[in-house]
């Protein structure tokens, strides 16, 4: 297993030289002058160039790219022209937000999407299957920020059940003490209840926003997976030995099934962090999504280039769990490694 660990990060490393690349190359394309927009419309030509040159933009594409090349190697992303902040500290301040709206989304899709796929393959044709279909099309089919509308709409306007679509919490809630920039870990472990329940009733509507959109392809690669497993020699010949259907159906059915949904989480996981970036919009979620939309209209490059670092490594980080995870569901990946 450690030995096919190290061979997925040493593959990943040209992907993450070449988002390094583009991403630089692509900033620098993009329309629009940073000197410019923070020098202000009234600024004259003199003060604009000065704005350049002590932002290192008057230098040619390949000395600015050596620069950001030696920063990045110091571990240094550069300094964020809307913030006024390094772009480390912003990226660390923002992403435990995008991770646990996302990780709460994902775990509320999973938690109706196996199920559902399950009741749906044991029973196709049935009135539970054909409610899978119309859930999962409808989850597909809806643009994100609709649905994140919708649901402000109906449960915060209409219906005054939830709180107010502002952030991570209330205007008259406290934040927990900073552990791990998770609030509900954090508010957990320093044992304040109030912090806790304003910190879940903030994350339900995103988080529902996020799980129905993910639930529709999960719930759809468990149940084909599932009909291809339940149709299989092997299943068949568990049945004929008298086995428990239920043993028939967790420990040799699903276990074999969750192979190609476990390859599916880590795309689902991958593309939620991106989908964030409406989400956050949205809910006005302090996340790493809006913090890179924002630093793209003021053309900043610095924190636009950290965000899709960061990202491409989280992309890296999920493909290796998930290697990780077949190996603990089919041995014979850690035999074959």
């Amino acid at each position: 297993m450690l030995a096919l660990v190290g061979r997925r990060l040493i593959v990943a490393v040209p992907g993450l030289v070449g988002v390094i690349v583009v991403t630089f190359l692509l900033n620098r394309a993009l329309p629009g002058d940073p000197a410019a927009f923070f020098a202000g419309p009234a600024a004259t030509t003199q003060a604009i160039e000065e704005i350049r040159a002590r932002l290192g933009l008057d230098r040619s594409i390949p000395e600015q790219f050596l620069y950001y090349i030696r920063d990045l190697a110091r571990g240094d992303l550069g300094r964020s022209l809307t913030t006024g902040q390094p772009v480390v500290s912003d990226l660390v301040a923002r992403l435990p937000a995008s991770l646990e709206l996302t990780v709460c989304g994902l775990v509320l899709a999973l938690g109706v999407a196996l199920p559902l796929g399950v009741l749906s393959a044991t029973r196709p044709g049935s009135v539970v299957d054909h409610v899978a279909r119309v859930l999962t099309t409808a989850g597909v089919s809806l643009p994100i920020f609709f649905t994140g509308l919708v649901l402000v709409y109906v449960f915060y306007y209409l219906l005054g059940w939830a709180p107010a679509p502002l952030g991570r919490l209330d205007a008259f809630s406290t934040p927990p003490a900073r552990m791990t920039g998770f609030f509900l870990i954090d508010a957990a472990l320093a044992r304040d209840p109030a912090a806790l329940a304003a910190t879940a009733k903030q994350l339900v509507l995103p988080a529902v926003t996020l799980g129905l959109f993910a639930m529709a392809p999960i719930a759809r690669m468990t149940r084909a997976a599932m009909l291809g497993v339940l149709g299989s020699d092997f299943v068949r010949t568990a049945r004929a030995s008298g086995l428990a259907p239920r043993t028939v159906l967790v420990t040799y059915a699903l276990r074999n099934a969750l192979l190609p949904v476990v390859t599916l989480l880590g795309m689902v996981f991958s593309f939620l962090l991106g989908a964030n970036v409406l989400v956050e919009k949205v809910f006005a979620w302090p996340g790493i999504g809006s913090y890179a939309l924002e630093a793209l209209i003021a053309s900043d490059y610095a924190p636009a280039q950290g965000f899709v670092l960061t990202m491409a490594t989280l992309y890296v980080l999920l493909n290796l769990a998930v290697d990780v995870l077949y190996g603990v569901l089919d041995p014979r990946v850690r035999i074959e490694a």
